[in-house]
């Protein structure tokens, strides 16, 4: 069992990257905007409740993923809401069922970021789409997280999608 692991800023290409690494693997993807959305529902972005809800959601799918034997790719924006140690909580209770997690970064420079903010696509998932919201957090610390581990890093702007994709794809099959 083996979580693949995307983590990189917003409009890096997480989730497009992502649905081509779970095609080309044959497993799924759980985008993080399915616990974001959930937790969303009910409170607040970074509010104490919608802390719980989306770390009980991701708690489970980990869990039950693992105990299951089920492979899967995530995608992760590091950011300040989200406790660093729940990530490493997340990946004990893969590694306590004898699966293991491949964490993958995603790369682009801030202006990458802010000429993708506004794609259809984000709109569509219902992302951070306006540069000055976007600058705003930035500046407040909003995207503060610790340094995660890579298997591999991937430039975004120096690679399309697909061939983000194949890489990652080379780089977890040869890791297993």
């Amino acid at each position: 069992m083996q979580v693949v692991f995307i983590h990189g800023p917003a409009a890096s290409g997480k989730h497009t990257i992502g649905t081509r690494v779970a095609q080309t693997l044959g497993i799924p993807l759980f985008h993080n905007h399915l616990a974001v959305d959930a937790a969303l529902a009910l409170f607040d972005f970074g509010s104490p409740g919608f802390r719980a809800v989306r770390a009980a959601i991701w708690r489970a799918a980990f869990a039950e993923a693992a105990a299951a034997g089920r492979s899967f790719v995530f995608t992760f924006h590091p950011e300040a809401s989200v406790d660093p140690a729940l990530i490493e909580e997340l990946a004990a209770s893969v590694r306590a069922r004898g699966g293991e997690v491949a964490f993958v970064e995603l790369l682009c420079s801030p202006e990458a970021i802010a000429e993708r903010l506004d794609q259809p696509s984000r709109h569509r998932f219902n992302k951070l789409t306006d540069r000055a919201v976007y600058e705003a957090i930035e500046r407040a610390g909003g995207f503060a997280f610790p340094p995660l581990p890579a298997l591999l890093r991937v430039d975004t702007q120096a690679h399309t999608p697909e061939e983000s994709a194949a890489l990652i794809a080379a780089a977890v099959r040869e890791a297993r």
